[in-house]
């Protein structure tokens, strides 16, 4: 998803997510959106949104990062157990994580076939399979 830097695009996109469009969320919401599909952890937007000058906790990235995921407008990719990304690109698609340089990329064309995947349990469905595919440069 990529919008021009504008409030009038972001405080759209916020209202036909069903969010309110405070002056925090769209300040957020036009770093994030602004410079193309991409991925980002809630310490990198918050450094970002300090150089811009936009007052906010970093608690209130996390938060308003999970509120943009919980209404579609971004996926969570997570890496490690603490590490996790927000990735701006929601469709279906797998990722590549740089161990060295702690950077999640896309993997491009098709990606990462799944096939023969396990039946759910009784009353559940498989919503989404997330695959991160970790590397490493090569030990000489």
């Amino acid at each position: 998803m990529h919008l021009e830097n504008t409030s009038q695009d972001v405080t759209g996109l916020l209202r036909g997510a069903g969010l309110r469009p405070t002056r925090q969320r769209v300040a957020l919401a036009e770093l994030l959106f602004s410079k193309g599909n991409r991925h980002i952890s809630a310490e990198n937007l918050h450094e970002e949104a300090i150089v811009a000058n936009v007052p906010v906790s970093l608690a209130t990235v996390y938060n308003t990062l999970h509120q943009f995921t919980e209404v579609g407008l971004l996926r969570e990719v997570a890496v490690e157990g603490t590490k996790t990304y927000f990735d701006t690109n929601t469709h279906e698609h797998q990722h590549f994580f740089y161990e060295d340089e702690n950077i999640v990329v896309d993997i491009p064309g098709k990606g990462v076939t799944l096939d023969d995947l396990p039946q759910p349990p009784e009353g559940m469905e498989i919503t989404r399979v997330d695959v991160v595919v970790r590397l490493r440069k090569k030990a000489n």
